[in-house]
């Protein structure tokens, strides 16, 4: 049977499940974001290419995932499949927005999975509404397609799992903010943080939450 879910309007978003071996032609590549809603750090997005259907039955959303089973997975994906991992910067985010940075990383990530291929993706398969610019490529955007799609749920898990990595570095050099917890999303710890210690050089000074803490900005 098929699932669905009421938006906030009457449009239906499927969940059903997406056999991205029916896409052509091949070969067929999976992109994801990950960090778009934080207030710092850089936005990071992987793209997967499945070699085979090692591990698809336990892929899915990463969010649904416990971070000890993403630290488990995301691994094993990057040993059995072909992954390319790329970000943009918090300079990028401030200067073309969120959404321009959000594309853009995916589109790094896929001329980087190319690369270890050795040859150009045929369809790629994004998470989302929308295709990513200035990428030559048959594209397929997919709502929820991190929970739908097997190539798209990789790329999520190795994103969300190299990102926290290097938001846990950050927690090291920038302790006052508690990076390692919350990895830059906007948690009261992280905002009460931002009150007292004023934005460091990781937060996304264009950002409600940030900018108003800027010099200058405080009343």
């Amino acid at each position: 049977m098929e699932e669905s879910v009421k938006t906030s309007g009457k449009k239906v978003i499927s969940l059903e499940p997406v056999d991205w071996k029916t896409f052509s032609p091949a070969p067929v590549v999976g992109v994801d974001e990950v960090g778009r809603g934080c207030l710092a750090g850089p936005v990071y997005a992987a793209a997967a290419c499945l070699r085979s259907d090692v591990l698809v039955e336990q892929l899915t959303d990463s969010k649904l995932l416990s971070e000890k089973r993403r630290e488990i997975l995301a691994p094993q994906i990057l040993e059995q499949h072909w992954v390319g991992i790329a970000f943009a910067t918090v300079e990028e985010i401030d200067e073309i927005n969120i959404f321009q940075a959000s594309l853009l990383a995916m589109k790094r990530a896929v001329l980087e999975l190319e690369k270890k291929m050795g040859q150009v993706a045929g369809h790629v398969l994004v998470d989302g509404s929308f295709r990513v610019p200035g990428l030559a490529r048959v594209q397929t955007p997919l709502i929820k397609g991190d929970l739908r799609c097997a190539p798209i749920s990789a790329a999520s898990i190795v994103a969300k799992v190299t990102r926290d990595h290097l938001m846990k570095e950050y927690g090291e050099k920038f302790p006052q903010y508690g990076f390692e917890k919350h990895k830059g999303y906007a948690s009261p710890t992280h905002k009460k943080a931002i009150q007292i210690s004023g934005p460091c050089l990781l937060h996304r000074r264009t950002f409600s939450g940030v900018k108003e803490y800027l010099p200058g900005n405080m009343g």
